[in-house]
């Protein structure tokens, strides 16, 4: 057997790398710091930290903020990330609107455009609304838009970024292809997903699911969809529809079974004209307190408990958690349907308000930090 060769070292550039970017990262997570502070935060000296700063600062990535520590001992100056880095772009395209938000490598809001759109705007109306917000944005935005996410209510084609239309289920935004609109604006990766999936990131995160490696999210609103997160991860699918619900077959009102999306047109609770669920009659519906809303929510219970029971077969999660507009108000009569099936699951109610935004904006400032990150060391980016 030949001897194994001698592992090489890393270079002083990768070494002057990986102290760079423990420094980028703490103040981006901070905001301000000392290189005192710094190295107590990373576990490295502090004549090697001063080294990264004052690099950084010659980078034009870092800058002395101007303030000094108070009190007993030596004057510490403080360090952030300097102004004039770009910015990642968020966006919510929703059949109601687009938000559109220029976010700092702070993880802060530095700009915002909002659009309302009347309901059944169509694509061609809501890509001109899209276009019109980051074009503001773009223009006010010191470094550029550097990166971008965009969380759509629709399917998204995982290779191609458009929205898709599938069969049995609502087309609540239209065939747009946000890719297209956004490339003027955005000159660094760009991220399509649907809604969904964003709120299931952000309740892993953050949510009902905090830590949970591998669990199932539903969003019951106007759309029907879900999310099914595995080993930490949101698994889309090869073409990014996993969790298309809305064509499951499922037991309706009299036991027949039914697309998911049917049993809505069965209670007479679809909005007229399309197969996308009608909220407010629902709430109202279920508000009655009587014998139609108790049925109603049996039936209900019965649907959503035959698609966990796929999902559970499939995806073995540890808990359900259901979102949307009406979602939550189900829970506790999914759950106890659920607790009697063969392989019962925790279901739980999501409590997050715009999830889908979260999820959307912690993406966007982790890729923007990379990004940073990547600057200081151009020739070392893979």
């Amino acid at each position: 057997m030949a001897p194994s060769k001698p592992m090489s070292r890393p270079s002083l550039e990768m070494l002057c790398a990986l102290t760079d970017e423990n420094v980028l990262r703490a103040l981006m997570a901070e905001s301000r710091l000392t290189r005192a502070e710094i190295a107590a935060r990373t576990g490295i000296s502090k004549p090697t930290i001063s080294d990264s700063v004052q690099r950084l600062v010659r980078a034009g990535l870092v800058v002395d903020t101007g303030e000094r520590t108070t009190g007993r001992g030596r004057v510490g100056s403080y360090h952030g990330i300097a102004p004039g880095l770009g910015a990642a772009l968020v966006v919510g395209i929703t059949p109601h609107g687009v938000t559109a938000e220029a976010v700092d490598a702070l993880g802060s809001v530095r700009a915002r455009q909002e659009t309302g759109l009347g309901r059944d705007a169509g694509p061609q109306a809501v890509g001109d609304a899209l276009g019109s917000a980051v074009r503001r944005l773009a223009e006010r935005t010191e470094g550029g838009l550097r990166t971008g996410v965009v969380s759509a209510a629709d399917p998204v084609d995982r290779t191609t970024g458009r929205l898709v239309h599938l069969p049995d289920a609502p087309f609540l935004v239209g065939d747009l292809d946000p890719p297209a609109v956004l490339a003027p604006y955005v000159t660094g990766p760009l991220l399509v997903d649907n809604d969904v999936n964003w709120a299931a990131r952000a309740e892993r995160t953050d949510g009902r699911a905090r830590g949970v490696d591998d669990f199932v999210y539903l969003h019951l609103g106007e759309g029907l969809g879900g999310a099914v997160v595995s080993d930490g991860e949101v698994r889309r699918g090869h073409h990014g529809f996993a969790g298309e619900i809305a064509h499951l077959c499922v037991p309706g009102p009299d036991g027949t079974a039914l697309a998911l999306t049917e049993v809505f047109a069965a209670l007479g609770l679809r909005r007229p004209g399309s197969t996308a669920v009608d909220v407010a009659a629902l709430h109202a519906r279920l508000a009655a307190d009587d014998a139609r809303a108790e049925h109603t929510r049996t039936v209900l219970a019965d649907a959503i408990g035959a698609v966990l029971a796929a999902a559970v077969a499939f995806a073995d999660p540890r808990t359900v958690v259901l979102g949307g507009s009406w979602g939550p108000a189900l829970a506790p009569a999914v759950d106890d349907r659920f607790r009697r099936s063969p392989r019962p699951v925790p279901v739980t109610a999501a409590t997050l308000t715009g999830p889908e935004l979260t999820g959307a904006r912690a993406h966007a400032v982790d890729t923007l930090r990379t990004l940073v990150v990547r600057s200081a060391h151009p020739t070392l980016d893979p």
